[in-house]
């Protein structure tokens, strides 16, 4: 398997987080409205699915937004949960 970890790529035109694994590509997007990163769609397909690669995409827009010193609002049901889960993240949520 591919690390999706550190083959995650940041499509900037486009609102995206992306990276193939084993052939399937796999995605979370984005809009950026009044200053905060909006994560409105994290899709990963069945074949690569339960490798955990939502999860670090989730963790990759998060961080992308620390650095950028953004807000997050995870309208997205999976990347709200990972928040839940992930509280180290919480000073971000806005």
């Amino acid at each position: 398997m591919t690390d999706a970890a550190s083959d995650i790529h940041h499509d900037t035109e486009v609102c995206r987080f992306a990276t193939t694994v084993d052939g399937a590509k796999a995605y979370l997007d984005y809009e950026v409205d009044d200053g905060a990163m909006v994560i409105t769609h994290t899709w990963v397909p069945d074949e690569i699915g339960g490798r955990g690669i939502a999860g670090m995409l989730v963790e990759a827009a998060f961080e992308h937004a620390r650095a950028a010193g953004m807000q997050v609002r995870p309208v997205c049901s999976y990347a709200a949960g990972w928040a839940n889960r992930n509280p180290q993240y919480s000073q971000l949520l806005g």
